[in-house]
């Protein structure tokens, strides 16, 4: 059976936002046998081989002719390095189900940025439901209870890092190849954990740590790859409510593999940001209707 553009879409979409968890799991299964730089420094060079291996297989690397390209590109590195330090930081520290939740919070995000920066038009009802996501994010986060540490902080800033990497994203030419974007993000997550492994005691990396490096590597490499296509199949309306598969694939391995179960204050949030991003990403399709 032939399936729809749509139908491949949702399909690759899924497979992104399963791929990206899983990383995310290796790398937390990681925070229990290597310091933090010197996983996400192992992690990054396993990343940038397999990336610059692909960007060769499709005809090289090439850095962007126009300054605003370069600057864009360059602004979009940082914010990668900037999202992998908190994030990481947060996922060794923080339920895998919490951290991945607060993330679901980024088409509410990005609308309002988009909005605050770009001038791109938002109506009334969007801006309601930015407002609401927010309060679902607040719902997970519980600032002034036991429960929020700096670590909620972290997976905070890191949702802030990755909208402004998402919008320096929209702002690039079609001249600049993904594959290239990838690539510079990777090296420079790379050189983020170089630099924290000069104050850090490396330990001995165990066979089983290395399988943890390499499964993370390409589930990453894949997640990327299948990122890039699910953009150019099918329609946003259909394909982009398939992102919260991530919070679904988060649940079931903090089950099985953490032991760890949010509670229900947490889930209510959960669900209150992506029944906002929801009517948000349907409002955004219905704009350009």
């Amino acid at each position: 059976m032939r399936l729809t553009d749509n139908q491949r879409g949702a399909a690759l979409m899924i497979a992104c936002m399963t791929t990206f968890t899983l990383n995310d799991a290796c790398m937390k299964a990681l925070g229990a046998e290597l310091p933090l730089f010197q996983a996400i420094f192992l992690r990054g060079v396993f990343s940038s081989v397999a990336l610059y291996g692909l960007a060769r297989f499709h005809g090289g690397l090439s850095l962007p002719v126009g300054a605003k390209d370069r600057w864009l590109v360059a602004l979009r590195t940082g914010c990668e390095v900037g999202a992998a330090f908190f994030f990481i930081s947060a996922l060794f520290n923080m339920p895998i189900a919490n951290v991945t939740a607060i993330l679901q919070a980024l088409p509410l995000t990005v609308t309002l940025a988009g909005a605050v920066f770009l001038r791109e038009p938002v109506g009334w009802r969007r801006w309601l439901a930015i407002l609401v996501g927010f309060v679902g994010v607040l719902l997970i986060v519980r600032p002034g209870t036991d429960g929020f540490t700096l670590y909620s902080v972290y997976a905070l800033l890191a949702v802030v890092c990755v909208t402004v990497r998402d919008l320096a994203a929209r702002r690039m030419s079609a001249g600049v190849s993904s594959t290239t974007a990838a690539f510079f993000a990777a090296f420079g997550v790379t050189v983020l954990g170089a630099v924290g492994s000069l104050w850090t005691d490396w330990v001995a990396v165990s066979a089983a740590s290395v399988g943890l490096l390499i499964l993370a590597t390409v589930f990453l490499v894949v997640a990327i790859l299948t990122s890039v296509m699910t953009m150019r199949v099918g329609d946003l309306a259909v394909v982009a409510p398939f992102r919260y598969t991530s919070l679904l694939v988060a649940l079931v391995l903090g089950l099985l593999v953490f032991g760890e179960w949010p509670d229900a204050i947490t889930l209510l949030g959960a669900s209150i940001i992506i029944a906002m991003g929801l009517f948000t990403i349907w409002r955004e399709q219905k704009a350009k209707d």
